[in-house]
């Protein structure tokens, strides 16, 4: 077929094509396509990663309560010290532990031990719960900045046995630590738990007809082992009791405060 039939038959095939309502050729090209970009990962944000926390404190290896600085001025006996936060002089009862008084057995001992620790430092003051006890004494922990950490002053006197635990609701923030600390110096046999050689043992009192001791029945706001009336509270001293006006004081039962140190039955003579 040479160029000119080719051309006819061209012609007549798009005559043929409109006529009968086929699509035109320009129909038949295909639209692109659109291909959608691969997303980009949305870069983390510095504030959205979740970072650890740092790990506590050991118990007992530094303070976690709210802390001030203190100068010590004196010493008044193995758990109790007078400073200066800036607002003059004030006592500081130490929290959880409880030591000989002074003249009881071991009391000369814990207070020297304290003075040793302490005497003319600047401590940090570390509060629990309560603020101050019942004679107005600030009630802390005591901890000395070493520079390269932290001495416990309160756990130190208990670890080397010049003090025992005594757990003072609510202020129990370090109660397992002293619990643990005594059985150490118990075990170990130091300090208040050192055995005595020139304990003997004690003499079998002879029979008596005596009637039997008789506690006295609570009195509102008392403690039913002590005449005259003190307070029940968590902890008191000789000076406290003095301060009361209500030493020598008779003890008729179990001795909570640890005031008959020679246990004669007078207290704080």
């Amino acid at each position: 077929m040479n160029w000119h039939h080719r051309s006819i038959a061209l012609a007549a095939c798009l005559f043929l094509a409109a006529c009968s309502g086929a699509p035109a050729i320009d129909e038949f090209v295909a639209t692109p396509t659109r291909i959608p970009a691969t997303a980009t990962p949305r870069a983390t944000s510095t504030a959205e990663v979740t970072e650890r926390p740092p790990p506590s404190p050991e118990l007992g290896s530094a303070p976690i309560g709210p802390t001030e600085v203190a100068t010590v001025l004196s010493i008044t006996d193995g758990d109790t010290i007078r400073v200066d936060r800036g607002y003059g002089s004030e006592p500081v009862r130490y929290i959880g532990i409880n030591t000989p008084e002074a003249g009881d057995p071991g009391g000369s001992e814990a207070t020297a031990e304290n003075a040793r620790l302490v005497e003319g430092m600047q401590v940090v003051l570390e509060r629990d719960v309560s603020e101050t006890d019942q004679f107005d004494r600030l009630l802390r922990y005591v901890w000395i900045d070493t520079g390269s950490g932290w001495t416990f002053v309160n756990g130190e006197l208990v670890r080397r046995g010049f003090a025992q635990a005594a757990t003072y609701p609510p202020d129990v923030r370090f109660t397992d630590f002293f619990i643990t600390a005594e059985r150490g110096a118990r075990s170990a046999g130091v300090g208040l738990w050192a055995p005595s050689p020139e304990a003997t043992p004690a003499p079998t009192p002879p029979p008596t007809t005596a009637p039997p001791l008789v506690t006295p029945a609570p009195v509102a706001n008392c403690h039913p082992s002590y005449s005259p009336c003190l307070p029940i509270v968590a902890d008191l001293d000789c000076p406290d009791v003095r301060a009361l006006g209500a030493a020598p004081v008779t003890v008729t039962g179990r001795d909570d405060y640890r005031l008959d140190g020679d246990h004669d039955g007078i207290g704080c003579e």
